[in-house]
């Protein structure tokens, strides 16, 4: 299952919830995102010097991983717990961020390495040479 699948799984809960789409789904996402982090969305792009472009274009395995296990975790306890509206589901995405957060934390200390980084992991385009006729 990719990183989507699980987002899209997780807004579909959401819907089903009652909580509204737009604001309240930036906000449930941003809860979990600083959970996880420690940052919120628009400091870690401001981390990854983005201005407009999307976030987890830019995210690196292990971010994109993490990210997945937030939300993830918070759509399981969300449903565990029968969350309905925004409120509800902002303690299951502070809960679910949690999860992620402990499993970062571990990672780190197990090797020395910060999980979120400032570093932009979208592959610039190759430059296409052009290859010119010779006239004769």
């Amino acid at each position: 299952m990719t990183g989507q699948e699980t987002r899209n799984k997780l807004t579909d809960y959401w819907k089903e919830a009652g909580v509204k789409e737009g604001d309240e789904f930036v906000m449930l996402t941003n809860i979990i995102h600083q959970e996880w982090t420690g940052l919120t969305v628009k400091q870690h792009k401001e981390l990854k010097t983005l201005k407009s472009q999307n976030l987890r274009d830019h995210m690196n395995e292990a971010e994109l991983i993490f990210t997945a296990h937030a939300e993830l975790s918070t759509r399981q306890i969300a449903e565990s717990e029968q969350a309905k509206g925004l409120q509800q589901n902002a303690k299951a995405g502070k809960k679910g961020g949690a999860v992620a957060k402990n499993a970062r934390k571990e990672l780190e200390a197990k090797t020395g390495k910060s999980v979120v980084t400032g570093e932009n992991f979208l592959q610039a385009a190759k430059e296409t040479k052009r290859i010119e006729s010779k006239k004769r």
